[in-house]
């Protein structure tokens, strides 16, 4: 699996529990746990985005070698 997979993928999971902390939070129960993981799995998600790069330009072709 792809770091960029693992970071979307974080950042996808990380945001609707950050959201539903937030609720758990503000209403009575235990949910600043819920925060806590959220914000973190959302902070390292996009971290981890933001440090790859793909290179689009670097002569290789997805299609392989059939010289199109």
């Amino acid at each position: 699996m792809s770091t960029k997979r693992i970071g979307a993928t974080l950042a996808a999971t990380g945001a609707p529990v950050t959201l539903i902390g937030a609720a758990m939070y503000a209403l009575p129960g235990p949910g600043l746990p819920f925060l806590v993981i959220g914000l973190v799995s959302l902070t390292t998600g996009l971290a981890m985005l933001a440090t790859t790069h793909s290179e689009p330009n670097s002569g290789h072709s997805e299609r392989g070698t059939d010289g199109l």
